[in-house]
């Protein structure tokens, strides 16, 4: 049994490398479609674990008070005329709201950052102490500015990894000073890494300061939101809250629209799977399109192989060769053809996984790599099976097939 199966592969081999150009250019399609969905999939495989790490990062259980929705399609007229987020809204919220476990101002605005030679473009985050309970991101080395240092509006900060990184190279940044705007600054501590949101824009460039700062120096520039941390199993509740409560303070009357935005992740994620939707959908199109042409394309050259053949299949049944066996040839030969070109794919897949990986933190899942090898192996089998068949129709029976057609069926 394995010395006839070993046979059919030795011989699959020997007529693919026999028409080299001709099993390649066979092989194409599937190339293309194993590398299709491979890569399609790694590709998605890498935006769900950034997706996610920026979700957590952003918080879930957040709401994020602003002047616009961030995916409303509002026109613009209409959103640069509503009044702007004011600072003492984050009392009055404080006050009124039962849901309302923390609320931080963040005064964002760009400057330029430097130290020496040594320079770098930032987003300046002016906020409270209650900042790191409305998000994730945490303190990896020295310490968060203390209520005092906020009220009195003390020059500290705290740098994002990577501005650290560069501006204070090869050394420990705590305790150190440098400008922003040419405004000295002193360094309390270093957030922890947290990598690009969707590999578009990094969080590590950022730098916080004392809301106090802000206000005292850099007030008339900028744009303020106003993010509140509300019970992760109380989200439509507290949401429903915090407008009724923004209305209040707005002064706005019942029949009047609302001025304001009160934002959450799950705007990102509706986004987010639409586009994640398209992706998989024109990889789905190409990859089935490529094995469809890539089946057809094996099928009709396994059928110009069993004409060509016919006196070798001839040959071979003379000498006791089954049907069997010889449909056992071609499907071997189709199928190796696939199996080929798919490792073939998956090796072009892998490769391009380590670029994608530099922009999205991604790996190839196994059960993804087993999934296209098995494509190939079916479309392969399924191409080669009629032209495999067909071949049976172009000799006569072999002399084993005969005897076994004469002998008497048992009773």
């Amino acid at each position: 049994m394995f010395s006839l199966f070993f046979e059919s592969v030795r011989i699959a081999v020997d007529s693919i490398l026999s028409n080299k150009i001709r099993s390649f250019l066979t092989g194409l399609s599937i190339i293309i479609g194993i590398l299709t969905v491979t890569l399609m999939g790694t590709l998605i495989s890498g935006l769900d674990r950034g997706f996610e790490k920026s979700m957590d990062f952003l918080g879930k259980d957040v709401l994020s008070i602003s002047r616009w929705e961030w995916f409303g399609g509002q026109d613009w007229w209409e959103v640069r005329n509503r009044p702007r987020i004011r600072l003492e809204y984050v009392d009055k919220i404080k006050n009124r709201s039962k849901y309302a476990e923390a609320v931080a101002p963040v005064m964002q605005r760009g400057a330029s950052l430097s130290r020496g030679d040594l320079g770098a473009r930032s987003q300046i985050f002016g906020t409270t102490t209650e900042y790191l309970k409305t998000t994730n991101y945490g303190v990896e080395t020295g310490r968060f500015f203390t209520n005092g240092e906020d009220r009195s509006g003390a020059r500290v900060a705290l740098l994002g990894y990577d501005v650290a990184e560069n501006l204070f190279p090869n050394e420990d940044p705590i305790g150190k000073n440098f400008k922003i705007d040419g405004i000295r600054f002193r360094v309390l501590g270093v957030m922890e890494k947290q990598g690009k949101f969707l590999g578009l824009f990094s969080f590590d460039t950022q730098v916080i300061i004392p809301s106090g700062a802000t206000q005292r120096l850099f007030s008339r520039r900028g744009f303020l939101r106003i993010s509140v941390k509300i019970p992760d199993d109380k989200i439509e509740e507290s949401k429903d809250e915090i407008y009724g409560i923004m209305r209040q303070i707005r002064g706005l009357k019942p029949t009047e629209k609302d001025d304001f935005a009160v934002n959450q992740t799950v705007a990102f994620e509706n986004i987010y799977n639409s586009i994640k939707f398209a992706i998989g959908g024109v990889g789905i199109f190409i990859t089935v399109l490529s094995l469809v042409v890539g089946g057809i394309g094996i099928m009709n050259i396994m059928f110009v192989s069993v004409k060509e053949r016919t006196k070798e299949i001839g040959v071979r049944k003379a000498i006791g060769a089954t049907k069997n066996m010889i449909l056992t040839q071609f499907l071997m030969e189709a199928t190796m053809i696939c199996v080929i070109g798919g490792l073939i794919g998956l090796s072009f897949a892998y490769i391009l996984s380590l670029v994608i990986n530099q922009f999205f933190p991604s790996t190839m899942p196994i059960w993804l790599a087993i999934t296209s090898i098995s494509l190939s192996i079916f479309v392969g089998i399924t191409a080669g099976l009629i032209p495999s068949y067909n071949c049976l129709l172009y000799t006569s029976p072999s002399p084993r097939d005969r005897t076994r057609s004469r002998m008497p069926s048992s009773a």
